[in-house]
This record gives C-alpha cells, sequence and structure tokens, in this order.
C-alpha cells in the first residue's frame, strides 16, 4: 500500500480497520467544526506542530483533516459511508464471515476468520480485536491485514466484531471477546487449531480490550494464551482527563477530548472517576501477576505513550516476560497512515516477530 493523500483511503486512521476515503474539502460538518475547534486551542502553532514528528511520517499525517470524537460526530463518523478495503485476491487466503454463540442472554457474535491453510491441523490461532475508541470499528473492514498476518505469522486470524460503547458498556465488549476466545479453544479440534498456541492482540483500543482480555482469561483459568499483541493500546481512562499530557504528546489523530469520549462511552462513569467498573481499565489493575506475555509498541508522541510504558513496567515487575517498542517521532496508527516509512516498516517486523516467537512459526 502507498502512502495516502486526501484521495486515498486512510487505514486505521483511528486503528479501526476502517477506511476512511477523504476527498478534497470533503468531511461531515460535525467532525469539521470538532477538528477546527481542537486545532485552534491546540498549544502548539501552525509552524511547529510537526516539529515532534519523523520527517517520514509528516506527509501522510498532513492529509489528515483534524477531528474530535464526541456525542456530536459519532453518528457522522458511522453512518457516513466510509468504504471498506477490498481483501486480496486468491491465491491470497479469502475472509470468511461466521456468527457464533454470544455471551449469555446476548447475540451471536460475528467474527471473520482467515485461515492461510484450510484444513490443515494443529496450527496455531490469533485473536484479533479491532479497535476505534471503544465507540468505531468493524471486524474485518481491513481484511488485508489480516490476510497479511495469517502469511507471515502462518496461523489461524480471527477477528471478533464485539458490541461497541456506548449503546453497550463495559463488560459487554469484554463479554463478546471472551466468548470469541473461548469458542476457539473450544472449538480448536474442528477448527484445525492447536489451542497450547492461541495469541491475542489488537490495536488502539483493540489493544485496550485485548488486556482486558488477558487479564480475564487468567482469572476465569479457561483459556491459556502465550501472547497478547499490544499496538498502541488504549489502557488507562486517567489519560487526558484526571491526568493531563504534555503539550507535545497526543496532538494527532486520537487526541484528549476524543479519549475522554470513548473511556466514559465504555465505563458508563465519567472517565478519570475515583470509581470505575472492575476489570474494565486495565491499568487500574493492582495484581498483574501470572498475565499472558506481551508485546507492546507505542510511538513517542502518542498520546497513549506513557500509560503504554508504565503498563509495560508493571509487568516487568511482575514477572511478566514483556517487549516494549517506542517509536520516536510516531503518532497514533503511525503505521496505517505512512506504512512505507522506514519507522513502519521496523516496527510492524517487530511485532510481528513476537508473534511468531510465540505462536512457534518463527
Amino acid at each position: 500500500m502507498s502512502d495516502i493523500s486526501r484521495r486515498d483511503f486512510v487505514r486505521d486512521a483511528l486503528g479501526t480497520g476502517i477506511a476512511l476515503s477523504i476527498a478534497p474539502g470533503f468531511l461531515p460538518a460535525g467532525i469539521m467544526r470538532a477538528g477546527a475547534a481542537h486545532q485552534s486551542t491546540s498549544p502548539a502553532s501552525a509552524t511547529d506542530i510537526y516539529a515532534q514528528v519523523d520527517p517520514e511520517l509528516v506527509p501522510g499525517l498532513k492529509a489528515i483533516p483534524r477531528f474530535v470524537v464526541n456525542a456530536e460526530t459519532l453518528s457522522n463518523m458511522r453512518k457516513n459511508p466510509f468504504p471498506s478495503q477490498q481483501a486480496l485476491p486468491a491465491p491470497a487466503p479469502q475472509p470468511a464471515e461466521r456468527h457464533i454463540p454470544g455471551p449469555a442472554g446476548a447475540p451471536p457474535v460475528r467474527v471473520v476468520i482467515v485461515d492461510p491453510n484450510p484444513g490443515g491441523k494443529g496450527r496455531p490461532a490469533y485473536l484479533h480485536i479491532h479497535g476505534g475508541g471503544y465507540v468505531l470499528g468493524v471486524a474485518g473492514s481491513n481484511p488485508v491485514a489480516l490476510q497479511t498476518i495469517a502469511q507471515d505469522c502462518k496461523c489461524v486470524v480471527v477477528s471478533v466484531d464485539y458490541r461497541l460503547a456506548p449503546e453497550t458498556p463495559f463488560p459487554g465488549s469484554l463479554e463478546d471477546n471472551y466468548a470469541a476466545l473461548k469458542w476457539i479453544y473450544t472449538n480448536a479440534d474442528t477448527l484445525g487449531i492447536d489451542r497450547t498456541r492461541i495469541a491475542i492482540g489488537g490495536e488502539s483500543a483493540g489493544g485496550g480490550h485485548a488486556a482486558a482480555l488477558a487479564i480475564a482469561a487468567r482469572d476465569r483459568k479457561e483459556v491459556p494464551i502465550v501472547l497478547q499483541v499490544l499496538i498502541y493500546p488504549m489502557l488507562d481512562d486517567r489519560t487526558g482527563s484526571s491526568r493531563r499530557v504534555p503539550p507535545h504528546i497526543g496532538q494527532f489523530l486520537w487526541v484528549a477530548d476524543s479519549n475522554v469520549f470513548g473511556w466514559t462511552s465504555l465505563l458508563g462513569v465519567p472517565a478519570g472517576s475515583a470509581k470505575v467498573p472492575a476489570g474494565a481499565v486495565p491499568a487500574r489493575l493492582e495484581n498483574f501477576a501470572g498475565l499472558a506475555p506481551a508485546f507492546i509498541g507505542v510511538g513517542a508522541i502518542d498520546l497513549f505513550v506513557d500509560e503504554d510504558i508504565e503498563y509495560a513496567r508493571r509487568l516487568i515487575d511482575a514477572g511478566v516476560p514483556t517487549q516494549l517498542d517506542i517509536v520516536p517521532g510516531a503518532y497514533h496508527a503511525f503505521d496505517g497512515i505512512a506504512p512505507k516509512a522506514t519507522s513502519s516498516i521496523r516496527f510492524t517486523e517487530n511485532w510481528k516477530a513476537a508473534l511468531r516467537r510465540a505462536l512457534g512459526t518463527s
């Protein structure tokens, strides 16, 4: 995929896996108003706002209008016809959609499966959880990413379409994700999967969901996980709410105001509240012992950089094998905005190498 322009699809701008088609002069009015308001209050001036950004990552970033996700803009962002990316043609493995049993009393859960070797036996599996700030996104809308993971890491990829907030607050999404994990484990023989080699992961809010799922899996003791792949994960509701960030951090794509809205939507209480639902915020976990090994990767100017570093530190302190990758000059979702940049290529290879090692396919 080439680096984007305004006329190209903006892949994973929010870590959602949604391809946003943004033509010159086009953006839903509510989003543009929010973006303009955010830009006018930015502590960085128009001449120096990109000073901290890796030069290779600047052109794609400049092609994207600034925006904020909030109650005013959410509906437009969901209902406008942003087309999904087209899957790679055969012989690449083709995505297949299934509906599996959901949590007790809840609807079935849609999953998208990419199997690089249909009919094979004893293959590892990767449960992918899409991003979108807990309020956006659809599983499988970026099929090329799923196909590439399946091929590069020689594993069956299952992407889960969990229910979104605020319509479904916590723990609905966690239970949907756990249902998908349990389905893979229970049906491993039928799926040709080695139930001792299951990894989980996701980007942005998907990384936050994966971290919460890893905690639930440890506590419920039903499904072993060999690795949690947390790509610029959204882990702490206090970031941007009760905890401010330095002015050069979190200026692009996913900003503090969006973060507050996303977390508040998921939690059902204001982000940064003294009390939040147990198990909803990975960064508020007290006991990290016994969690699955982790890969955590994040850009140095991503809104989530401090919380991700702190999460890695607490995992390490608890004796959990952890790899932390911090990318200088990288903003949120930089690897989707500028996939051919040197830093994006290196970052992607780092987390895929970690996944291959954990799955035994390196």
